[in-house]
């Protein structure tokens, strides 16, 4: 059997074909049962986030396996599969380990490090596990994954500083504003100066004094759209409106913040004011969630007409929560997840050596997996083993019953001790061989060689 991943995420696939690669959280049930019933596919998770959507199987066959999951993309995007075909990754064995092992760490993220992806991956296998798709190998992998994203953020800085898809996205609209700021002072005199490690410590300061006195609008009251808002509730904006289909969600999102800040200008409001915040927000952050856009193109046409600032507008949601063409309105900037993935592509500078101390965390921990992955995989044919000779032990014991039947307990209890002793001795060899050998192409020959000779299943 193999372990195969295949998939698309922001490095590889254009936004929009993303957009429809996205599953929500209550079709994936039916999804993991309609892959696992396919009939190379053994177990199945999938690892969906507004980045990404991956498949990840334990298969009889690799390629059989690949072109049905291709062929559900093709279902699930609703295009025929030589169209993004070239936009899908396909990983196998050690390559797919070390693959899920990066995700975990963070270093395929759009922001490297960031704390969001590890829930992700844990909410991904527990849904697996419920729905009953995901048993002993893909268990054994994600858990070790776990592990590794775990020991990834501990041992390195790795998750220092941006650590997640909101706050980078809050820090790019600080710093537009930091520029805009900029641009109208002394010609030339910049903000900051320094290395672009320093300039990664102060990415927060500039976005926090770009935003000052800003009136911020956030769309949506899920994980991404709080993690926006309690940063900006931390960085001295002047007022925070969320905005949410249901109004109450935004409330009790609005009244936690003014519990844990300073800033008392808070409040929640429902989509049926949006019009009305629209015309006095400075600035646009949405993450909601929807399946379609939330702000439509007609409806920013009449918002525009009645304002007289320039509006920055930041959507991370996947897919997108504003329409794509706004982006065209005079006066309006529209800024998605490629230009969150861009601008942290363009500070890599100052993580390079934490995300290669990271890759040797990756390296040593697959090879650590590849080792335990198939010590239990002999496992079960050392277990065969002992069970067969065991049989013929008893069988050879009941053939001599009658000429037994003499001897008294205590010498039936040496005939009996002196029996397992030698089966003990007989496989003691061969266990340890199978073990000290495991996960090489001798151990294969072996494991090949002895289930031939002694016809285990």
């Amino acid at each position: 059997m193999s372990v195969l991943v295949v998939g698309a995420n922001h490095r590889t696939a254009p936004l929009d074909l993303l957009e429809k690669m996205v599953i929500s959280s209550e079709r994936l049930p039916k999804i993991l049962h309609d892959l696992a019933s396919a009939e190379d596919v053994v177990e199945v998770v999938i690892l969906a986030t507004c980045n990404r959507t991956e498949v990840y199987l334990i298969a009889d066959r690799f390629h059989a396996a690949n072109s049905q999951v291709t062929e559900f993309f093709g279902d699930l995007t609703f295009l025929p599969p030589d169209t993004f075909e070239g936009n899908l990754y396909v990983h196998h064995d050690e390559r797919a380990v070390r693959h899920l092992f990066e995700v975990a760490a963070g270093l395929d993220s759009a922001v490297p490090g960031e704390h969001e992806i590890l829930g992700q991956v844990r909410t991904a296998w527990d849904v697996a596990r419920q729905e009953g798709t995901a048993r002993r190998s893909m268990n054994l992998l994600f858990r070790h994954a776990l592990e590794v994203g775990k020991r990834a953020r501990t041992e390195t800085r790795i998750a220092h500083h941006v650590t997640s898809v909101s706050q980078a996205a809050v820090i790019m609209a600080g710093e537009r504003f930091a520029e805009e700021r900029n641009s109208n002072s002394v010609a030339g005199e910049p903000l900051e100066n320094g290395s672009p490690e320093s300039g990664a410590r102060c990415a927060g300061t500039r976005a926090a004094a770009g935003l000052a006195g800003k009136r911020v609008l956030v769309l949506g009251a899920g994980p991404m759209a709080r993690g926006m808002a309690s940063f900006l509730a931390d960085a001295a904006v002047g007022e925070l409106v969320i905005a949410n289909r249901s109004e109450d969600r935004a409330i009790n999102l609005s009244s936690s913040l003014l519990d844990q800040s300073e800033l008392t200008a808070i409040r929640g409001v429902g989509l049926d004011s949006l019009a009305h915040e629209l015309v006095q927000a400075d600035l646009v952050l949405s993450a909601t969630g929807a399946p379609t856009s939330v702000v439509s193109l007609a409806a920013m046409q009449q918002v525009m007409l009645a304002r007289t600032q320039p509006l920055l507008m930041v959507d991370v949601g996947v897919p997108r929560d504003v329409d794509p063409s706004i982006g065209r309105l005079d006066g309006v900037e529209l800024l998605d997840m490629q230009d969150v993935s861009a601008l942290t592509d363009a500070n890599l500078a100052a993580r390079h050596a934490e995300a290669d101390a990271v890759r040797e965390i990756v390296e040593e921990e697959a090879l650590r997996f590849a080792a335990v992955a198939s010590a239990r995989e002999v496992d079960p044919l050392i277990t065969s083993l002992r069970e067969q000779i065991e049989r013929m032990r008893q069988s050879e014991l009941d053939r001599f019953g009658s000429r037994l039947a003499t001897l008294s307990p205590d010498e039936l209890e040496v005939v009996e001790a002196l029996s397992r002793a030698l089966v003990a001795k007989m496989v003691h060899l061969p266990t340890v061989r199978l073990k000290e050998s495991s996960g090489s192409a001798r151990g294969e020959r072996l494991a090949e060689s002895l289930s031939d000779l002694f016809d285990l299943s």
